[in-house]
């Protein structure tokens, strides 16, 4: 999608614990917009994640690796793991679009308001929200997490390979 010489790359920044269907979805859909992405696996340790940052970046970069090349529009993906303040990542990376994906309404008035606070500390960065696709639209990480721990089926909201990594992950602290 680039413009003469220009060079588009985007930030799909999340905690990605684990990473769902529904952000697969975004990761592709994103592939139409920017020329290289970079997928962002915040630190984010006050949400207690299940899985530590290097878990998580692992896991999403076998996902990223099991997409067929033309799914990708000839786009490059990057994954990389970061603890400091989103704006700053992306500056650092060049960026000019910050991706985020927004499953309902209620997801957007704090997606909003973070929007603006990135607009004010870095205007040439844009921010795009991208609707989850219908099928997705109920899809969270808390609720795989909950569904696997107890005893749930997760097979429609997450890879096979995240779903091994969750049931093993849960049959150590059963």
């Amino acid at each position: 999608m680039a413009s003469g010489n220009r060079h588009r790359i985007g930030v799909y920044p999340g905690t990605f614990d684990p990473i769902t269907n529904g952000h697969m979805d975004i990761i592709l859909r994103a592939t139409g917009i920017v020329d290289h992405l970079v997928v962002g696996v915040a630190r984010n340790a006050g949400k207690g994640p299940l899985f530590s940052i290097s878990e998580r970046v692992e896991l999403i970069r076998r996902e990223v690796e099991a997409l067929e090349d033309g799914r990708t529009n000839g786009t490059t993906i990057e994954v990389r793991p970061f603890e400091t303040l989103l704006m700053h990542f992306a500056e650092s990376l060049k960026a000019s679009v910050i991706i985020r994906g927004l499953r309902a309404v209620s997801d957007f008035e704090y997606e909003f308001q973070m929007a603006g606070m990135n607009a004010r500390l870095n205007p040439r960065i844009e921010t795009m929200f991208l609707m989850a696709s219908d099928r997705h639209q109920f899809i969270s990480s808390r609720f795989v997490k909950e569904i696997c721990m107890l005893g749930g089926e997760i097979g429609h909201f997450v890879s096979p390979r995240v779903k091994e990594e969750l049931l093993r992950r849960f049959a150590k602290t059963a």
